[in-house]
């Protein structure tokens, strides 16, 4: 099982993964300028240039849920018109990143420490799955659903992924179809269901109140 000594390692070996990140087709518009600077930036300094959002993930804690951590357009405006991003993704023991689709970009994910089962549905219904380990790599192709799944039950894993677009975007099928309020009659003739159980799956997944 990693030790938090060892979760430092880790993210030491993540920054010299960088350099392998090297996206082959862009999802953002070609930029007339250098860079894109904000209508809220006043001045542009090697501030503007620098994300600091990734050292909380140097922490000591091990997680103990499925957490990401991303530095897209939205945290790190400085990648507006860059067409890249990325994201680092940790997975307690049993944990699943659930299925999902990036609209704007294909997502290359490079597996640091531990063991992912990951997959993904193309546009005939096809799922192509594959068992990662330390070291492997996989591309998830733009737009197509996909998820990752950590099927140690005693150790983490965790994994870096790069994207050709500076906002990727997230559309999260549970999400999506159980918490926006289509009609539960709806879902349940699409599933071909009962209304209660369309209703209990929207119960587990409405967010607790704080």
């Amino acid at each position: 099982m990693a030790s938090t000594a060892n979760k430092h390692e880790f993210f030491i070996a993540l920054f010299l993964a960088l350099s392998v990140f090297q996206m082959t087709s862009a999802g953002d518009p070609d930029v007339t300028g250098d860079f894109v600077v904000p209508l809220n930036v006043t001045a542009v300094d090697g501030n503007f240039f620098t994300f600091t959002g990734m050292r909380a993930v140097m922490s000591m804690d091990l997680p103990m849920a499925f957490k990401v951590t991303k530095a897209s357009a939205a945290e790190f405006p400085a990648l507006i018109g860059q067409s890249v991003s990325m994201a680092v993704l940790e997975f307690s023991a049993g944990s699943v990143n659930p299925p999902h689709t990036h609209p704007r970009a294909s997502e290359l994910l490079f597996l640091l420490y531990g063991s992912l089962e990951v997959g993904v549905v193309d546009t005939t219904n096809k799922l192509f799955t594959q068992t990662l380990q330390s070291g492997d790599m996989f591309v998830f192709p733009k737009g197509l659903v996909h998820y990752q799944y950590n099927a140690n039950e005693t150790d983490i894993a965790i994994a870096i992924s790069a994207f050709g677009s500076a906002s990727a975007g997230l559309v999260s099928l549970p999400a999506s179809v159980f918490t926006t309020g289509i009609d539960s009659g709806i879902l349940a003739k699409s599933f071909k269901t009962n209304v209660s159980t369309i209703e209990a799956l929207k119960l587990g997944l409405t967010p607790p109140k704080a």
